[in-house]
């Protein structure tokens, strides 16, 4: 006699307000077999997979042309990754295998690097993973590109002055300028409570700031935020050098530093502990980003009817909902 399939987890008020995994995944389960979310879901994969791979041809542009400069090294060999297979896993399970192969190490400081195509839960992971292990941080290269892009622009707006002439953020970008702008970034334990920091310092620029003091303003005011695609389409190299240096001063210091990513990048940052989530069916990719979509939706409207605090909706109204929410995907 066959085994019943077990019974999908309600999609109750309070797990769609949570807007986690585990909402995701009782969206999927909820709507199994449904053919509006199924043409949605297989229809993302495709574009999710069409990102992932332009994203990666850009990369490989930056990381050649790093290597042409000398900037990167052309003979890398990074340490092999270990994959794991993320279907039917939830994010701890996914966590504590990684904690598991990582061992000691988890106590006395490194890296781990985290790839994997969009959708195959990075991010979840290594929020888990902080969760998890003492002394973890998580690291963005994102602030390094911003600081970098400041200094092009003060340099920028300096040689306006000096030429009576706009001067565009590509004549910034010169291989002698770049070697000049990367010494105007250190990394240290600049912090006044003594932690670590990136310290952005040009006395011709006239900048003298801690990324951690300025992230979330100076480094997204406008002259960064309109120059910095280009600037990062072009430095990759650059950035990566700097990181990885960053990176081991960390882990020798003891941190758990969690570094998500993709390949092409991440491979030059020296550790032994690099791990690949993947999905085996790869439609799940494009299901969870559907459930995504349908469950902010859902909450969205849901949320702005009157008593719904005195008067939550039922499971079976919030999957009306979500169902609804599949039109969106039609527009």
């Amino acid at each position: 006699m066959a085994e019943k399939a077990p019974t999908p987890t309600p999609i109750t008020w309070e797990l769609l307000q949570q807007q986690n995994a585990a909402t995701s995944s009782a969206i999927i389960a909820a709507l199994d077999g449904d053919e509006d979310f199924l043409i949605a879901s297989e229809a993302q994969a495709k574009a999710i997979r069409t990102r992932d791979e332009e994203d990666d041809e850009k990369l490989a542009k930056g990381i050649k042309a790093a290597i042409a400069k000398k900037v990167l090294p052309a003979d890398l060999k990074p340490e092999p990754y270990k994959e794991i297979d993320v279907l039917g896993k939830t994010p701890d399970q996914v966590a504590q295998a990684i904690i598991k192969d990582v061992g000691e190490a988890a106590n006395t400081g490194c890296v781990i690097v985290m790839c994997g195509l969009s959708g195959t839960g990075k991010g979840t992971t290594v929020a888990r993973l902080k969760q998890l292990l003492p002394n973890a941080q998580t690291w963005s290269n994102g602030n390094i590109f911003r600081s970098l892009t400041l200094l092009c622009a003060r340099w920028c707006a300096k040689e306006a002055e000096n030429w009576n002439r706009p001067v565009s953020i590509q004549e910034a970008l010169t291989p002698e300028n770049l070697s000049s702008f990367m010494k105007c970034l250190s990394f240290g334990k600049f912090a006044a409570d003594g932690g670590f920091d990136t310290r952005i310092h040009s006395e011709d620029l006239d900048v003298d700031e801690l990324v951690g003091n300025v992230q979330n303003t100076l480094l997204k005011g406008r002259e960064v935020g309109s120059n910095i695609p280009t600037v990062a389409e072009q430095t990759q190299g650059e950035v990566i050098a700097f990181v990885s240096g960053a990176l081991k001063q960390l882990a020798d210091a003891g941190k758990i530093v969690l570094l998500e990513g993709r390949a092409q990048t991440v491979d030059f940052v020296r550790t032994p502990y690099r791990y690949t989530l993947t999905l085996s069916d790869p439609v799940l990719v494009g299901k969870r980003r559907v459930a995504q979509v349908a469950a902010a939706a859902a909450l969205k409207k849901l949320s702005a009817k009157e008593g719904v605090a005195e008067n939550p909706p039922t499971a079976e109204e919030i999957t009306a909902e979500v169902r609804s929410a599949l039109q969106i995907f039609k527009e």
